[in-house]
């Protein structure tokens, strides 16, 4: 055991290993070397028969079976940007939401527009139209999307004292615009508080979530 592994076996007796025992094994991360992990799971089934290394060795084929399933992730655990070259053009939307919680103060203070660097709610709105065009320029792997269309609305909830911010995007493209979508609400968010910071430092943005999308090979998709 210790010429494979490289230290000495379990007190609980021989041939046994736990799970991170077999991560500091000849089982190296999938990031560290360009190896399709299969190759690796089928070679140390055949060498080690026992039955902590088996289990050990079907919790690691598991966890490298979900990463296959991720598509910004390649098979030997590297980040990758999709090729989306085969997929179809169709119609694409995606609705994305936040709150920005004020506080009472600050809330008068917006709704009077009085803050000092003036109309909050009509500079956050710009700040998340450009946020969405700007969106594959802050998230590395986001494709370069030509938008047909970019919402956002801004609304005073004086039931909580926060701003209830709203953005959608469209596009007719082979990917769809759901980053797109939540970028420009949480640029709008951090407008809000940029324009306001100056009165509380309790600010919070919170709540950034997608919720609906249409269009792709995935089709529709709602929280409700």
């Amino acid at each position: 055991m210790q010429s494979i592994f490289g230290q000495e076996p379990s007190p609980d007796g021989p041939g046994t290993m736990d799970f991170s025992e077999l991560k500091s094994s000849k089982i190296e991360p999938l990031r560290s070397k360009n190896i399709d992990f299969r190759q690796q799971i089928e070679y140390h089934k055949s060498t080690h028969s026992s039955k902590n290394d088996s289990q050990a060795i079907e919790q690691y084929a598991k966890v490298a079976s979900d990463m296959s399933k991720l598509t910004h992730v390649g098979i030997a655990g590297e980040a990758q940007m999709v090729d989306v070259s085969s997929k179809d053009n169709s119609k694409r939307t995606a609705l994305a939401c936040c709150k920005v919680i004020l506080g009472k103060r600050v809330f008068d203070l917006v709704l009077a527009n009085q803050m000092g660097k003036g109309d909050v709610l009509g500079v956050a709105k710009i700040a998340g139209i450009n946020g969405a065009k700007q969106t594959s320029s802050l998230i590395p792997l986001c494709h370069n999307i030509a938008l047909t269309h970019v919402r956002v609305d801004l609304r005073l909830n004086p039931e909580d004292f926060s701003v209830d911010i709203e953005g959608e995007a469209s596009c007719t493209g082979k990917t769809g615009v759901e980053m797109e979508a939540m970028t420009a609400v949480s640029v709008a968010g951090l407008t809000v508080y940029d324009m306001c910071k100056a009165a509380s430092k309790d600010i919070s943005i919170t709540d950034v979530r997608l919720e609906r999308k249409t269009g792709g090979k995935s089709g529709s998709w709602s929280r409700l």
